[in-house]
């Protein structure tokens, strides 16, 4: 982690009763100045959250979901971030499957794979929280439930989870957003949780955060939303996307197993890969359920209620 992260006190060690905390013993997980930090600077990182064994095992049930994978009978997306969201129906539809979304040049026009299979992947979504067993069971951990609760949401749930690949020397840059821009509440309430499952550096396209600018709210009511243009649901962006210096971005190198909680009008983004070193990280957002509407414009569409966390 770099100097400015840990001068703001972003990255926490977890204590002694942290790692001794046990489920239902009516106790916060967090402790004040960790909440402290998290409502001050809109970001918190927890080392040493998951073990070694952990972050393994969230590979290899990744390696068994895409060495199944055939991308020829599949309608797999490229994806792009930024204003370039896909915008076709494997998108849209993604919410309650898993689906695979492709880096550029990945296929060719029949869907056969011009890469090798291993780094053809951006990024898999958007259901694996509640379809694949091994991220259903990190995703709805005790620990996780209570810093939800700890961080303020009083009935949170999760709307979506993905996989993100980060691949060696083609893993593209994410662009500053704030993730209530994709995931809009009234009040807004979302707060992301993301687990590097390998160490993250400036080389390999680590988090870079914006300390403290949740402060400012959805910036320019910036939000991604459906839409029906000539009887086709596609998507599109209210308002203007911000604008930020480069320079007041601190850099969030956070190690393997980590716990990163990110509050959803925090502006925060990470640069391309240039590195031969992966960055796989699992990540799922929470959203509160008690006195808070789920905006139906959002992009990802409630099919039914989302689980509680």
């Amino acid at each position: 982690m770099s100097g400015r992260a840990q001068a703001l006190g972003l990255i926490s060690g977890l204590t002694a009763s942290q790692r001794a905390w046990k489920p239902g013993i009516s106790q916060p997980f967090l402790n004040t100045d960790q909440i402290q930090t998290y409502l001050k600077q809109g970001f918190l990182v927890l080392t040493d959250f998951y073990s070694p064994t952990d972050c393994q095992n969230m590979r290899d049930a990744m390696t068994k979901l895409t060495a199944a994978y055939d991308p020829s009978k599949d309608k797999a997306a490229v994806f792009e971030t930024g204003e370039k969201q896909v915008t076709q129906d494997y998108f849209l539809e993604s919410g309650d499957k898993i689906r695979y979304f492709l880096e550029a040049g990945a296929v060719d026009e029949q869907g056969k794979l011009q890469v090798a299979k291993e780094v053809a992947f951006n990024k898999v979504g958007h259901a694996l929280h509640t379809l694949d067993p091994v991220f259903k069971r990190y995703t709805f951990e005790p620990r996780v439930a209570q810093i939800a609760r700890d961080l303020g949401l009083q009935a949170p749930s999760i709307p979506q989870s993905m996989y993100i690949f980060k691949q060696p020397g083609i893993g593209g840059e994410v662009t500053p957003h704030q993730d209530s821009t994709f995931l809009k509440t009234d009040p807004l309430s979302t707060t992301g949780f993301w687990i590097p499952l390998q160490d993250c550096t400036t080389s390999n396209g680590c988090l870079e955060v914006l300390p403290a600018s949740h402060t400012h709210g959805l910036i320019n009511g910036h939000q991604m939303v459906r839409v029906v243009k000539d009887g086709v649901v596609d998507t599109e962006f209210l308002g203007e996307p911000g604008t930020y210096p480069d320079d007041e971005f601190v850099p969030a190198e956070t190690p393997q197993g980590s716990l990163v909680m990110i509050q959803g009008e925090v502006v925060h983004r990470s640069a391309a890969n240039t590195s031969d070193k992966s960055r796989h990280a699992y990540t799922f957002h929470a959203i509160d359920t008690h006195e808070t509407t789920y905006d139906s414009r959002n992009w990802l569409k409630q099919y039914q209620p989302f689980p509680l966390l």
